[in-house]
């Protein structure tokens, strides 16, 4: 059996995906459903990212950590990070237009191949400073830093310290916090 020609799907833009009832991600005009919602030990790795977010960057001026929100990167790509950290004032209520700056996905079974995968992709391309993929069932997280358009792996970080530089601050994320 052959795959499917790409001209044979469809293609979807943002003006399909705010119609869309439950929760989605449009990445290059496709369509992926974030069903069903995120487990137990997902929402409170994202509630301690969070919290521990909000404490490090309470002096920072210009940086902040927002939750899941529309980060419209053009057209046909809308994607949800689980926690991130913008260093801009966003200019639409909806949405964030600009990358930002770190961007946490925590792994569930049915998104780990494309927050490891696609999503790893485009966060790098887009120029995401750094992209920490968090995996739950083994308590790990890959911490990656963009260096010269590429992501270079800095840790893997369990009980670990690590410093983030910004342009606009610097702060340390202490990953035994997390789990």
């Amino acid at each position: 059996m052959s795959a499917i020609k790409k001209e044979y799907l469809p293609n979807y833009t943002y003006d399909d995906y705010i119609l869309w009832e439950g929760n989605w991600e449009l990445i290059y005009g496709v369509p992926y459903a974030m069903a069903p919602a995120p487990m137990i030990k997902h929402q409170e790795i994202s509630n301690k990212i969070a919290w521990q977010l909000q404490e490090v960057l309470k002096e920072c001026k210009v940086c902040q950590a927002l939750l899941p929100i529309d980060w419209k990167i053009d057209d046909d790509t809308v994607v949800q990070p689980d926690n991130l950290i913008i260093c801009h004032r966003p200019q639409e209520e909806a949405y964030i237009n600009k990358a930002p700056r770190v961007i946490f996905e925590i792994l569930s079974k049915s998104t780990a191949s494309v927050d490891k995968n696609l999503k790893y992709e485009l966060y790098e391309q887009e120029g995401v400073n750094y992209y920490i993929i968090v995996d739950p069932k083994e308590n790990i997280a890959k911490v990656y830093r963009l260096k010269e358009g590429r992501y270079i792996k800095v840790c893997d970080a369990y009980e670990d310290s690590v410093d983030f530089d910004l342009k606009e601050c610097a702060f340390t994320f202490d990953f035994s916090k997390i789990w």
